[in-house]
């Protein structure tokens, strides 16, 4: 009994002299450092945490007439505009105060309200009253104002800096639609979300990751219209990231998809902002992350892929034939080689007697079985693609072009490659591009696929599509199957998959995407298309 309460005296004893050796040191229990009423102390603080750094600026003056209170300014050159600090924070506080309050006394204890109430007039001012919280703000780009005698800090948004303009994005181009496209500012991205929907209810909710980045990130999402598990879900998944480093949105990607061994992507991105507006208005989610044009958005399935924000701007009739076209250009890049590697090494008999000639006698003098052409053919097309990708535009265009087509020729006249080989991996290059969000499950079945027809021919084939399938059918994305609505089949979604439906017949919000409230809701308009509009 003694021996517990002694041991809770030493306890008390040992906090109380823990405490008062920060409060020596300047700091808080929790071994933070404290603001102090005395500037000096705030200002050593300070230029000890970013004093080393000759970005960071500080500036020292006096404010009041009669009575001088010393005070001082701290931000980051580049990151916040020297012109409104000037202006509106500097001159306020040591010229225009004088005109404007000649008489105020700026000694009292409310010294801050005054200043932030009867001077300063900057429309966004908040006060902080924690070390850290003012130095995540001066890192942000904000302006700290200090003042002699109070415990607490302004942090002005006088942001500013170069930026890239707000431009049509060179991944996904258009012939008719907006031309506008996210650049690597958060709120310059909110913006423009913003134009495209006029709803009160599309809410933008922030956090920081990145223990030494600290990026800025926003949940997008329209209050009513998204899945509330789904949202829950993303919060759950971004919370749980403990990373020292987010630099961009693929970042995020990684670490919240379901799946991430599989070769498909399951989280769409895109640079285009009626793209995404598009999704918050079918229900989706979409995540903007500071510095990257990017915007991610759940849940992504496979449908998505061979969908363009452009089928929605034209009739419904052409939309619907480049759908198809989009599709068989998917089958095309990913089976086209396995074929030809069946049908050369197994199953000649299936060629009509004219076009095996042609090929037996292109094939003349080929050192290396189609296998082996379908892997060489396919490596040199790839590393064509990566340096086309890799070097300046115009460069890169130029070495793309002239190198496919001298490659193609000296292997065929060299004897390496056969010419029909030369074809089909044009042609599967070609096709790759029509479906760039599905390059990275391309690639690897295909690979995949010319193996298992190396050894086991069209059977091989079957095989692996069988086990491609299945695969897909596994996938989910935030608690949606992959292949929906195909499979399982919602047969009311199925009006926008792989044909369009006219506008005027899409009167219902996606099923197999958002069920507000235990099922869809009724508009009067299709309102994952309506991208200026509220939902009725």
């Amino acid at each position: 009994m003694f021996g517990k309460i002694i041991k809770a005296i030493k306890f008390f004893n040992r906090r109380h002299a823990k405490e008062q050796s920060g409060r020596q040191k300047g700091k808080n229990v929790a071994g933070q450092t404290v603001i102090h009423k005395n500037i000096e102390s705030n200002l050593a603080n300070l230029k000890h945490v970013l004093g080393k750094s000759n970005d960071v600026i500080f500036r020292e003056f006096e404010v009041g007439n009669k009575k001088p209170t010393k005070a001082f300014v701290c931000f980051i050159d580049g990151l916040g505009d020297k012109n409104l600090i000037n202006e509106f924070i500097t001159k306020a506080l040591m010229v225009d105060i004088h005109i404007i309050h000649p008489d105020e006394n700026f000694l009292s204890p409310n010294i801050l309200a005054l200043v932030k109430e009867k001077v300063l007039s900057a429309t966004e001012v908040t006060e902080a009253d924690s070390f850290d919280r003012v130095l995540d703000g001066i890192l942000s780009g904000d302006t700290a104002l200090f003042i002699d005698g109070s415990m607490k800090v302004l942090l002005i948004s006088a942001r500013g800096g170069e930026t890239r303009a707000v431009a049509e994005p060179d991944t996904e181009v258009s012939v008719r639609g907006p031309r506008d496209g996210f650049t690597e500012i958060l709120r310059v991205n909110t913006s423009l979300l913003r134009r495209k929907i006029k709803n009160p209810r599309l809410i933008f909710e922030p956090l920081r990751l990145g223990k030494q980045t600290r990026t800025e990130i926003n949940i997008v999402y329209i209050e009513g219209i998204a899945n509330q598990e789904v949202i829950a879900e993303v919060r759950r998944r971004l919370h749980r990231i403990d990373t020292d480093v987010i630099l961009e949105s693929g970042y995020l990607e990684q670490f919240i998809e379901d799946h991430p061994f599989s070769p498909f992507a399951t989280i769409g991105n895109s640079e285009k902002p009626d793209k995404v507006a598009a999704k918050l208005l079918e229900g989706r989610i979409a995540i903007l992350c500071n510095g990257t044009p990017f915007a991610l958005t759940v849940p992504f399935l496979f449908i998505e892929a061979i969908q363009v924000s452009e089928d929605y701007y034209s009739r419904p009739y052409l939309a619907s034939i480049t759908r198809g076209l989009r599709l068989i250009s998917f089958l095309v890049t990913l089976i086209v080689p396995a074929l030809y590697v069946a049908v050369e090494t197994f199953h000649q008999e299936m060629l009509p007697t004219v076009l095996l000639i042609t090929m037996a006698a292109a094939r003349e003098g080929i050192p290396f079985p189609s296998f082996v052409e379908a892997m060489i053919m396919g490596t040199i097309f790839e590393v064509l693609r990566e340096s086309g990708i890799r070097l300046p535009r115009q460069v890169g265009q130029a070495v793309s072009i002239v190198g496919a087509l001298i490659i193609g020729e000296a292997a065929v006249n060299a004897g390496i490659l056969s010419a029909p080989m030369v074809i089909v991996g044009a042609l599967t290059g070609i096709t790759s591009f029509i479906v760039p969000a599905l390059l990275d499950g391309i690639i690897l079945f295909r690979i995949f696929l010319v193996l298992l027809s190396a050894a086991f021919g069209l059977y091989g084939i079957a095989i692996g599509l069988i086990i491609m399938l299945a695969h897909m059918c596994s996938l989910s994305s935030f608690g949606t199957p992959y292949l929906a609505p195909m499979a399982p089949t919602v047969w009311k979604d199925l009006q926008d998959t792989l044909i369009r439906v006219p506008l005027r017949l899409m009167k219902s919000q996606a099923k197999s995407i958002s069920r507000p409230n235990g099922g869809g809701r009724e508009f009067s308009a299709p309102p994952h298309r309506r991208h200026g509009g509220e939902d009725d």
